[in-house]
């Protein structure tokens, strides 16, 4: 299991336009620029994420993309979606026909582990990924770090 590119440069495409969003529209040559992400590879994610409504798009001099919704309302969930970048741990996605067309014995263990990825990513908004570049505590961002060891649990006789 792994993000693919595709998801990883959606995602810092959208900080990168909401940081700068409120000067005007930001052109995907500008992003391009800064980022080494390729035009035509930002053109088509771009695309697909104003389909999906998270960005709209001002055509003309001076002309580039907004956000489509208030950075709090972006998740990173959102994005990866929109972008279609599957986030599946699964071998059989999600069809549970993993081993010779029945469930495989670590089946629950990869579904939960995407339940769980999903929630976080959910979780993350794209404010908090703009806060967490201007050097402020974001601690969505820092729970897995910061997070105590789990009691392990009490064995139950039988």
């Amino acid at each position: 299991m792994r993000l693919t590119t595709k998801g990883r440069f959606a995602v810092t495409a959208m900080v990168d336009l909401a940081m700068r969003q409120n000067r005007g529209p930001v052109t995907l040559a500008a992003i391009s620029e800064r980022q080494h992400i390729s035009l035509s590879y930002l053109e088509q994610l771009f695309g697909k994420l104003r389909r999906h409504r998270l960005v709209s798009s001002v055509r003309g001099p001076g002309g580039g993309y907004n956000l489509a919704r208030p950075t709090q309302g972006i998740s990173v969930a959102d994005i990866i979606s929109a972008v279609d970048e599957p986030l599946d741990a699964t071998q059989c996605g999600g069809k549970e026909n993993c081993l010779d067309d029945k469930r495989c014995m670590t089946h629950d263990l990869w579904a939960t582990l995407n339940a769980k990825m999903y929630d976080y990513l959910s979780s993350v908004t794209l404010a908090d990924l703009v806060a967490h570049q201007s050097g402020k505590h974001v601690a969505v961002l820092k729970d897995w770090r910061a997070a105590e060891p789990s009691k392990p649990e009490q064995a139950v006789a039988a």
